[in-house]
């Protein structure tokens, strides 16, 4: 694959690094379904790993090498230059050695996605794309078969929810869904109970909820601060709330997912 110098900015093969927005790179011309930035080898490899194509690469000397053992014959263009000058080309600087630009996938049919699933997730209107990517790394490490997300929810893809991921968005399936109404019908179909996390008045203590209880299982988490819609707290089958002490009511709701994923699992 070729390595190539970078010598002029103005490079149109350097354009999906020039300050390239996250909404930009999904509408990117010339694509199937857009483009993602993958940052550092750890979350490159994992990309490739899943079966994601890349586009192009950006790295520093020290990555180079790697870089190239991870392409192997992959007819992929890889751009080197200075630290100063790619910090130039991307706003950033590069402190984790590479940025790859990859081809979004096409996102999964929901029902296949369900097929073989036990214990999914739902993220109602996460608007925070940290809150999405950790999210998605507690799922990833506890053990989420899939993750669902609705039309309001921060798009998984964009770069600072698969940097925080640690690139577990990239290996944990999910797909988009739409209302209420068609998902609940969804999780009916595949046999799911629907658990909501919400501080509601008949919510019953996570302590008094059993994961063995229920073959199939889909804990619906929701927004930061406003937490889950009356749609989705009515398309549940039991509101579950995290025992707390000193007052406090509620977590950050990657911190909540992490508890209740760990004792729903």
């Amino acid at each position: 694959m070729p390595v190539l110098e970078i010598s002029d900015l103005a490079d149109p093969r350097l354009v999906d690094f020039a300050h390239a927005t996250d909404v930009a790179l999904k509408k990117a011309r010339g694509t199937e379904h857009g483009l993602y930035l993958a940052e550092s080898l750890l979350v490159f490899e994992r990309a490739l790993r899943a079966g994601h194509r890349p586009r192009s690469v950006l790295a520093l000397g020290s990555t180079l090498d790697a870089a190239l053992d991870l392409l192997g014959d992959a007819d992929v263009p890889v751009f080197v230059g200075p630290g100063e000058l790619l910090a130039e080309l991307t706003g950033y600087v590069l402190h984790r050695g590479l940025i790859a630009s990859m081809h979004r996938p096409a996102l999964p049919d929901p029902d296949e996605l369900l097929a073989g699933a036990r214990r999914i997730v739902v993220l109602e209107d996460v608007a925070d794309p940290t809150n999405v990517g950790a999210i998605f790394r507690s799922a990833g490490a506890i053990g989420a078969d899939a993750i669902l997300v609705t039309p309001r929810c921060s798009d998984p893809f964009y770069r600072r929810s698969i940097r925080v991921s640690m690139g577990t968005v990239l290996q944990v399936p999910w797909t988009r869904v739409g209302d209420w109404d068609d998902t609940r019908a969804l999780l009916t179909r595949h046999g799911f109970h629907v658990a909501a996390l919400a501080l509601t008045p008949d919510a019953v203590s996570l302590r008094d909820v059993h994961g063995a209880d229920h073959d199939r299982l889909a804990l619906v988490l929701g927004a930061e601060g406003t937490g889950l819609t009356d749609a989705a707290i009515a398309a549940s089958d039991t509101v579950v709330k995290i025992p707390m002490k000193h007052g406090i009511d509620s977590l950050n709701v990657a911190a909540a997912s992490a508890v209740a994923m760990w004792a729903l699992g």
